[in-house]
């Protein structure tokens, strides 16, 4: 699949005609994200999309924000059994139990690092390399995204093997896989 112009005549990656996928690509996916917060809320949805369209994640967003404290890693590290119960009957949310359990855990393991969430998950951005012309070019994983996936397992984060990895790698800039000619690539 090559660039596409959408209704507004723009060239984009072929997402679809799904608003709330166009508005994801044109201003969050491939942008800078180096904050906990953000990171985390970013790990956690990639987890939770494993399996599914990322079109259902985009949908239950707002639900998943309201459920997991706006994804502060402090107030989910708390979570207890009855938040898991809480979240296994919230339909404004994908209900798999390990994936919500990975999702408080991971919490705690976040809170765990020494320096920090961002800079561990940063120092396995990989150099630069040529936009991709279509999405034939873009890998699933990458030997960075495979090495994040081990690190943190390694420190207990759970439900995040390589691809979910480099998902989320795309999601945070720290690869640039809008395909060659997009509007929306930056370099």
């Amino acid at each position: 699949m090559s660039l596409q112009a959408g209704p507004d005549g723009v060239l984009r990656c072929p997402w679809g005609a799904d608003p709330a996928m166009v508005e994801y690509h044109d201003t969050e996916w491939g942008r800078e994200i180096r904050d906990e917060r953000g990171l985390y809320e970013r790990l956690c949805l990639e987890s939770f999309q494993s399996g599914l369209s990322w079109a259902i994640i985009l949908r239950k967003r707002p639900g998943f924000r309201a459920a997991f404290a706006g994804f502060d890693p402090q107030a989910v590290a708390r979570f207890g059994p009855d938040d898991v119960e809480r979240l296994m009957a919230d339909a404004g949310i994908v209900r798999n139990r390990a994936k919500i359990e990975a999702a408080i855990g991971n919490a705690a393991a976040v809170l765990e690092l020494d320096g920090g969430f961002a800079d561990l998950v940063w120092s396995f951005a990989p150099p630069p390399r040529p936009a991709p012309r279509s999405f034939a070019d873009v890998p699933a994983t990458t030997d960075e995204s495979v090495a994040l996936s081990r690190e943190l397992k390694r420190r207990g984060f759970r439900f995040f093997g390589p691809t979910t990895a480099y998902a989320m790698m795309q999601a945070t800039g720290m690869v640039d896989d809008h395909l060659e000619g997009c509007f929306a690539r930056t370099a």
